[in-house]
């Protein structure tokens, strides 16, 4: 197949890249920047409409992540890639087979998500202008028939963001979380890869694509919050006690601005089980292969990450 990939520089984008042509597709990179291998094709996901000319399918990565508080001024900005990127986006698909990566971010904190199946509400609730934005775009994607994956919690090899601002947490041997231990789903960004292509037809689980509706994608397991933080330390040789802030506590300072860095939805994710219920993409034939012990022994070596 001739895969059409969004955003193939990014994090997502380039490692289903890798996968698409290892496992024998040619890739088109579509992005303001080339991806790791195949041919770019310039595209701004803020401006005009991408060209899939060729194209048997399209994985769509392109977005725009941050973690930015309700009523910021960079809100505008994560809808320009998310929601109205998006409409783009879907103009010029056409009918191609589609799979549009959006966030378990998008579950509202609300309800208790003790157990996430794809039914959670995803309307209204999420605390930040990312998980808002990729609701109202993956509304958009599920009405033009795309195939969404809502992973969480994405890591592995060229992460910029989850073990990076761990590292960036611990302060004079010290690291904060708030609340006692839970657990959480975390997401393999190759156990990512691997989906979007069996979602298009392209992987080695099947070949059709999915049923075009929403999917959560994870590792086989859940974690344990504190075991997951130490062996992370641990595996970059940083030394540090983890000390436990009341989630109230944590809350507050979150809201009042008193502890740089930390964001309600921040909190939210680390103080409260999260674990994504993955039966429906089972049943589609995927299966998640990697996990976190995986990417700890093959890929944590060298210097620290930096965000």
């Amino acid at each position: 197949m001739r895969i059409a990939v969004t955003g193939a520089s990014g994090f997502c984008g380039s490692h289903v890249v890798r996968a698409a042509l290892a496992a024998g597709h040619e890739v088109l990179c579509h992005g303001r920047r080339p991806g790791p291998a195949g041919r770019h094709v310039p595209w701004d996901a803020t401006a005009g409409e991408p060209d899939f000319t060729g194209a048997d399918a399209i994985v769509h990565c392109a977005a725009a992540v941050a973690d930015l508080p309700r009523g910021t001024g960079a809100e505008a900005a994560q809808h320009a890639v998310n929601v109205a990127g998006t409409e783009r986006l879907l103009r010029a698909a056409g009918d191609r087979p589609l799979v549009w990566v959006s966030s378990a971010s998008v579950y509202d904190p609300r309800a208790d998500r003790g157990s996430v199946g794809e039914d959670h509400p995803t309307g209204a609730g999420q605390l930040n202008a990312y998980g808002r934005t990729k609701a109202a775009g993956e509304r958009l994607a599920l009405a033009a028939g795309a195939v969404v994956l809502r992973p969480r919690a994405v890591y592995g090899p060229g992460d910029p963001h989850l073990v990076p601002r761990l590292l960036e947490r611990v302060r004079q041997g010290r690291l904060l979380l708030p609340g006692g231990d839970v657990r959480l789903s975390l997401t393999a960004v190759q156990n990512l890869a691997d989906a979007c292509l069996s979602a298009v037809g392209a992987g080695r689980t099947g070949d059709r694509p999915w049923t075009p509706v929403a999917y959560n994608i994870a590792d086989a397991r859940p974690y344990r919050r504190d075991e997951v933080v130490r062996a992370v330390l641990a595996a970059y040789g940083v030394s540090a006690r983890i000390h436990h802030v009341p989630a109230p506590l944590a809350r507050l300072a979150a809201r009042t601005g008193r502890l740089p860095g930390l964001t309600p939805y921040a909190v939210d994710q680390l103080s409260r089980d999260v674990v994504l219920d993955l039966t429906r993409a089972r049943t589609q034939g995927w299966r998640p292969h990697r996990d976190l012990d995986a990417f700890l022994r093959e890929t944590a070596t060298g210097p620290a990450p930096r965000p």
